[in-house]
C-alpha cells in the first residue's frame, strides 16, 4: 500500500509515524508550547531526526469544548508556519489538520502534502471537491458532532458498524471524484465514550476490509489518562501500549506527540510480524 505525497511514493507496508505540531494556544497536551519560530523549528527537527515520516500541523484546537476560531485566524496562524518549515526542511512531508477547504487549498499551495480532516467532510461541503482538485492524500476521520459538543453525550447502537458504514459512504463519494489516496482514522475521543474508544481499538482489524490505510491517533488522550487516573503528561507509557495494540490490529500510521517511542513500537511490532 502506497500513497503519493507531492510525487514521492510513501510505502505503508511498514507502518509510519506522524509527529504532531499544535500551533494552538489551547490544545489538550501541548497547547501554547510552540509559540515562536525557534521553538517550532527545534521541535520539528527533533521529530524528523527521531524518524517521523509526516509532520501534522494544526492551528484549530479540536479538544472537547475548544473555542471556535475564524477561518482567517486559522490561516494567519498556519500558512507562515508551513512556509517556514518548507524553507528549513525542503524534504518535509506536511499534513494539515483542518476541516476547512480554503485552509486546505492555501496550505497545499504553500507546500503541504496531505489534508487531515477531523470532520470527514462533514463540516465543509467543498472539502471533497477541493481535495479532488488538489489531488493530495486525504485523511478521513470519523467524529460525532463538533469539537464544541462531541463529548456531551456520544451514543451509538454499535460504534464499530456505524463508523465503518460512515467510512464506506464517504469513500464512495471520494472515489466518484477520483480521490485516489484516502486514509481512514476512527477518531478516538471524537464523540466517543471511553468504552466506545476501546471497542474501536479492539476491533480495528475490521477496518482493513475497507482496503485503505488506517491511521491511529491515541497519543496521550483521555481514553488513556482518565482510565488510569493520571495526567496527559504521565500518559506516554499508556500511549505506547495503545499504539502497539493498534499496530497489531493493522494500523499503518501512528499520529503521536512522542515520535521516538512510536518508532520503537513500530520496529518491535515489525520484528514480531
Amino acid at each position: 500500500m502506497t500513497i503519493n505525497c507531492k510525487g514521492t511514493l510513501i510505502d505503508l507496508s511498514t507502518p509510519k509515524v506522524m509527529g504532531v505540531l499544535n500551533i494552538t494556544p489551547d490544545s489538550f497536551y501541548d497547547g501554547g508550547k510552540y509559540k515562536n519560530e525557534n521553538d517550532i523549528l527545534q521541535q520539528v527537527e527533533k521529530m524528523l531526526l527521531e524518524g517521523a515520516t509526516f509532520i501534522d500541523i494544526g492551528a484549530y484546537s479540536s479538544r472537547p469544548g475548544a473555542a471556535h476560531i475564524s477561518e482567517d485566524e486559522e490561516l494567519k496562524r498556519i500558512v507562515p508556519i508551513v512556509t517556514l518549515l518548507i524553507e528549513e526542511f525542503p524534504e518535509i512531508i506536511i499534513s494539515i489538520d483542518t476541516f476547512r477547504s480554503k485552509v486546505a487549498e492555501k496550505t497545499i499551495e504553500s507546500g503541504a502534502a496531505l489534508i487531515n480532516d477531523i470532520s470527514g467532510g462533514n463540516m465543509d461541503n467543498n472539502m471533497f471537491e477541493t481535495v479532488a482538485k488538489l489531488q493530495v492524500p486525504y485523511i478521513l476521520m470519523h467524529m460525532q458532532g463538533t469539537p464544541q459538543n462531541m463529548q456531551k453525550n456520544p451514543s451509538y447502537k454499535n460504534v464499530v458498524t456505524e463508523v465503518i458504514s460512515f467510512f464506506a459512504k464517504q469513500l464512495f463519494e471520494l472515489r466518484k471524484l477520483h480521490v485516489n489516496d484516502v486514509i481512514v482514522d476512527v477518531g478516538f475521543g471524537f464523540g466517543k465514550t471511553i468504552e466506545h474508544n476501546y471497542e474501536l481499538l479492539g476491533q480495528l482489524k475490521l477496518f482493513k476490509n475497507l482496503e485503505v490505510p488506517i491511521l491511529t491517533g491515541v497519543s496521550r488522550k483521555s481514553m488513556l489518562y482518565k482510565l488510569l487516573d493520571i495526567t496527559p503528561q504521565e500518559a506516554l507509557n499508556a500511549t505506547t501500549v495503545a499504539n502497539t495494540i493498534a499496530l497489531q490490529n493493522g494500523t499503518q500510521i501512528l499520529r503521536v506527540h512522542d515520535v521516538k517511542e512510536a518508532v520503537e513500537a513500530v520496529r518491535i511490532s515489525e520484528m514480531v510480524r
